[in-house]
């Protein structure tokens, strides 16, 4: 034998070969969105290469602890019957990956595809493994470097102990310090030139009434790209009348870009006055839209309820961010709550200033971070002695407390994925396969709804996946999540991971919202008057086409 397959084998751990085998096995399992060649690389990579590090713990502790090996001949033969074993294994789950993603396909009414490529995944799969194994020898020659230079001034162990300190707190400093910090800034710089960016296509309203005007207060430079598109691609009085076969109202929508003033103080109080303006307290509907991290807002949760109320609606929403809904939940989440609570406090304390009888209906909505930060846009305590009438959540991230704290306090016998909290009295939730209105009880003057569905990685990821079965996992299931999928610990929250970091799904799965169920939640939530529901199906069937 060569050498150097001697050196290797000797240093190679048996324990974790078949430990990460095993674990990049079930990470070619089907999780709950199709995964691109690409991603599905990275997550076998990750598992193969925690595999193989707890396989190697093992192996180390039970040296430490002097228990019996193999004799040296007898210890090959074990790695290479390992070796063997873990290919045979690895080459069964990559002939039956193709199978798994396409059930979920399928599911989701997609193409099947011809292939995941194994080969590719496989390559994938060892670049990534490569680069963390270099990564751990570089930390170990870093700590061997440190603890060396200590052992002059201090113990053998205190100086190990010292070195691995020093070299995680040097590894950490680099990586959070330079890359991170450097990686975000330069994110941050390109997506604030992207959103300043004024397209040819798009030119500021000539309506005085609209914001971006001439006479709006909000210049059209300081709307932002998101915001420039908000309120100039919504539908129009005519619009909304051609389809009602009626008269109908120019919805009003309302944006400050990051902009527009200094401080999130600042741009509510000039949100207000341009609501005033345009007369939005004066319209029978009020939305505060919160939006996702870059400012947009769903088109298909705002076109909806526009039609629903023949236009009789305004809007308003503050950009917080020019950064992607994940990196902005990491940056800046509490700027983003910060920025919806100056919103909705601004608008609030001005609308209860106003006869009940004369103000309009006040509404809140946030899709994924936007949800989340529409949440902490206010207290209960704040508000109970003239509360709004309610709220629309859509894709409420995992990290959502008031989300975690209603699924978690579920009436009993109701599922994880689509509870029942108090019979539906305040809060209720749905999905594309149920309503809201499917509890028995009466929904109060008060409500709050959830839209999700079962399969929304963002929804109903959590970190302790590493190490426990999540309860939207058992029977029974959404469905909308496949049947074959299984809990493996580590590989599922890997699997998550890659769902939330690169997963797509078509309207209706996953995280993306369909029109058409945010037409039925607004219709539920909201009640408008006049809608027959064939009507309502007429819409549905618009927004499909459009779709």
């Amino acid at each position: 034998m060569h050498p150097r397959i001697r050196k290797a084998l000797k240093h190679f751990s048996t324990a974790g070969l078949l430990l990460g085998t095993l674990l990049f096995a079930f990470s070619l399992t089907p999780s709950l969105l199709p995964r691109p060649t690409y991603a599905q690389g990275i997550v076998s990579g990750l598992s193969f290469s925690a595999g193989y590090a707890l396989g190697f713990i093992a192996h180390w502790l039970w040296d430490y602890l002097h228990l019996p090996r193999p004799r040296s001949r007898t210890e090959r033969v074990i790695k290479l019957t390992a070796a063997g074993i873990c290919a045979v294994i690895a080459m069964v789950f990559l002939w039956q990956a193709s199978t798994w993603q396409n059930g979920i396909r399928a599911l989701m009414n997609l193409e099947e595809v011809s292939g995941i490529r194994p080969i590719s995944i496989a390559l994938i799969a060892m670049a990534v493994f490569a680069l963390l194994w270099l990564l751990v020898r570089l930390f170990r020659l870093t700590f061997r470097f440190l603890a060396r230079k200590m052992r002059r001034f201090v113990p053998h162990r205190v100086s190990n102990l010292l070195g691995v300190i020093a070299a995680a707190a040097l590894f950490w400093s680099i990586i959070d310090g330079v890359i991170f910090t450097l990686a975000l800034r330069a994110a941050d710089n390109s997506f604030q030139q992207l959103d300043e960016l004024i397209l040819d296509e798009l030119t500021p309203p000539s309506d005085p009434m609209k914001t971006g005007s001439e006479h709006s207060l909000i210049s059209w430079e300081a709307l932002g790209g998101r915001g420039r598109r908000f309120v100039t691609q919504g539908p129009s009085a005519e619009s909304i009348g051609a389809f009602l076969g009626e008269e109908a109202m120019e919805p009003i929508r309302v944006y400050a870009g990051l902009s527009a003033a200094d401080t999130p103080v600042e741009r509510a109080q000039l949100v207000l006055r341009e609501l005033r303006r345009v007369g939005a307290f004066e319209r029978s509907v009020l939305l505060l839209a919160t939006p996702t991290g870059r400012g947009w807002v769903d088109p298909g949760a705002q076109n909806t309820v526009e039609y629903l109320h023949r236009g009789d609606i305004a809007t308003a929403t503050m950009q917080y961010s020019y950064l992607p809904s994940h990196l902005a939940l990491i940056v800046e989440g509490e700027y983003g709550a910060e920025n919806a609570r100056a919103l909705f406090t601004t608008v609030y304390d001005y609308w209860t200033r106003l006869p009940e009888d004369e103000r309009p209906r006040l509404y809140l909505h946030g899709l994924s971070l936007g949800s989340l930060n529409s949440d902490l846009s206010f207290d209960f305590y704040d508000i109970i002695d003239d509360p709004f009438h309610g709220a629309l959540w859509s894709g409420p991230p995992f990290r959502n407390e008031t989300w975690r704290t209603v699924t978690r306090e579920r009436d009993r016998g109701t599922p994880a994925w689509l509870p029942a909290f108090r019979n539906g009295a305040v809060v209720r939730f749905m999905n594309q396969y149920q309503g809201l209105d499917a509890p028995e009880g009466d929904w109060g003057d008060f409500r709050i709804a959830y839209l999700q569905y079962g399969s929304d990685p963002i929804t109903f990821f959590e970190p302790r996946i590493l190490y426990r079965e999540p309860e939207w996992m058992r029977e029974p299931r959404a469905p909308d999540v496949l049947a074959e999928l299984r809990w493996y610990p580590v590989v599922t929250m890997l699997q998550l991971l890659g769902d939330l970091a690169v997963g797509r799904a078509p309207p209706g799965y996953g995280h993306t919202i369909a029109a058409e169920h945010y037409l039925d939640a607004w219709v539920a939530l909201t009640e408008p008057d006049g809608w027959s529901e064939a009507e309502l199906e007429r819409l549905r069937q618009r927004f499909r086409q459009i779709r």
